[in-house]
């Protein structure tokens, strides 16, 4: 059966014996290139091959998203279309089936968007959030359209890091101005490693946009980890290898749902 129901209650990072005052929204990641999941290794796309996940067996995108949602029920679910973002095609079949199978599930999607009229051909689609990346340099157009949308599916910012380097024009990563409310921090290099998040950068882009709601992506290794990123400044954050090799396990995100309903209710 599938654990997903109508309205879960968010994931809260809750390790009362460790840590206190952690509380983030966790999103399971799928990259998906030639309608498969595959593993995302350090943001070096022609070596990604179909994933091998210790929740399920195969790399079809519903078995994974079935298993993820069977592991806890996410209310949310990141998607990146490697073939779309490589402007190779895409797999817009793949991800309107996943919206089908899980309509109250909330997806993020990132497609490559860089201008306003593929921006307002998805919102009209009302498959689920649009992901913009700065790797794909948005036109200033479209980044007005997505600071100043008032769409339930609102859109989020992808900042996207190779190592050290910033991937997009400079004046983006520079003015927190041009930011939409929800910002995601993407660590490519850090993709897969499970080396452990970039805390300094993350901390860094808090400090200077304290009112926006930052996900830390790549590298993230377990529970550790995720507190850490709560003290940072994360508001979320984005999981794929943890999950698929059980370094966060069902039994830690279900001894958090409880105090999630708790908080939910207050």
């Amino acid at each position: 059966g599938n654990a997903w129901s109508s309205s879960p209650p968010p994931v809260i990072c809750s390790y009362t014996n460790t840590f206190t005052g952690c509380s983030l929204k966790l999103v399971p990641v799928l990259d998906l290139m030639q309608g498969q999941v595959v593993r995302a290794l350090g943001g070096e796309r022609h070596q990604y091959r179909p994933i091998e996940s210790g929740l399920c067996a195969g790399s079809n995108a519903l078995d994974i998203a079935c298993a993820l949602l069977e592991l806890y029920p996410f209310p949310a679910l990141y998607i990146a279309d490697i073939d779309a973002i490589q402007q190779n095609g895409g797999n817009a079949a793949v991800i309107e089936k996943l919206h089908r199978h899980f309509p109250k599930l909330d997806l993020w999607v990132d497609s490559g968007i860089a201008d306003v009229s593929s921006f307002m051909a998805w919102q009209g689609q009302r498959i689920g959030h649009a992901v913009i990346g700065s790797e794909s340099f948005p036109e200033n157009t479209l980044l007005s359209a997505v600071c100043s949308s008032r769409d339930a599916l609102f859109p989020l910012l992808s900042l996207d890091f190779k190592g050290e380097r910033f991937h997009g024009e400079q004046r983006l990563l520079n003015d927190p101005g041009l930011w939409p409310e929800h910002v995601i921090v993407m660590m490519l290099a850090r993709v897969g490693s499970l080396r452990g998040p970039d805390f300094d950068q993350l901390s860094e882009l808090s400090r200077r946009a304290p009112h926006k709601k930052l996900y830390a992506a790549g590298g993230i290794r377990g529970a550790r980890d995720l507190a850490q990123l709560a003290r940072a400044g994360a508001h979320g954050a984005l999981l794929a290898s943890a999950l698929h090799q059980r370094l966060i396990s069902a039994s830690d995100l279900a001894a958090s749902a409880s105090e999630a309903d708790s908080k939910s209710r207050q």
